[in-house]
């Protein structure tokens, strides 16, 4: 199977309705079940026990603990996006603005740790359940790349194929660093400095082949 970035439509077609109550308090419960302990600290019959719900019912709006730790990390990068709504990422340069938008991305990410690991295991696990919420995931950070190559502002203008694929490979080398901070290969600043020089390198051939959002500078 080749991933393949989601076009504006796709993603919208794809679109989860909000979380109903019960299942809202199953996240919270499992996001902090994750922050104190990690993947292994996530055991469904103490996520429905602390949610006040049956076991069958947790089943019922989830299918593993993967789903919920995906559900959870969907629901993050909605606030995120909604606050880049709100503010203008800084920089003069698509780079610079792309290397704003991977720190702070990243840094949000480890001001949890365990969170953090718990949900990028979740995402490399393969559970076929899970894989309509890691595209919805990723098609949202493609999005918001898009934009701070063009401008550094989130939500505005629709993105050519050339460029919607280009983040989308700039999102696979971050999870790919990010595994690797996982691993204890990288810390998070070399989190950001891997993910910096690739987007350099895609941006110099962005130029080079007269795309747009290579940009002056970049």
């Amino acid at each position: 199977m080749v991933l393949e970035p989601m076009s504006q439509e796709t993603l919208e077609v794809v679109e989860e309705p909000g979380l109903d109550e019960r299942a809202e308090k199953i996240v919270d419960v499992a996001m902090r079940l994750a922050e104190q302990g990690g993947f292994q600290a996530v055991r469904l019959r103490d996520v429905a026990a602390q949610s006040g719900v049956a076991l069958g019912t947790l089943y019922v709006r989830f299918r593993s603990k993967e789903d919920i730790l995906v559900a959870a990390l969907e629901r993050e990068v909605l606030v995120f996006e909604e606050l880049l709504q709100q503010f203008e990422v800084p920089g003069e340069t698509p780079l610079e603005r792309l290397r704003h938008f991977f720190t702070i991305s990243t840094q949000a990410l480890f001001m949890r740790p365990n969170f953090a690991q718990a949900v990028l295991r979740s995402m490399a696990s393969g559970v076929p359940e899970i894989a309509e919420k890691i595209a919805r995931y990723q098609g949202r950070i493609t999005h918001m790349i898009v934009e701070m190559m063009r401008g550094g502002v989130v939500g505005e203008g629709e993105e050519t194929e050339e460029e919607s694929y280009v983040a989308f490979l700039m999102q696979q080398i971050w999870f790919a660093a990010l595994i690797g901070w996982m691993g204890g290969l990288l810390d998070e600043d070399g989190v950001v400095e891997h993910v910096s020089r690739a987007c350099g390198l895609l941006l110099l051939g962005m130029r080079a082949g007269g795309v747009e959002g290579g940009g002056e500078g970049a």
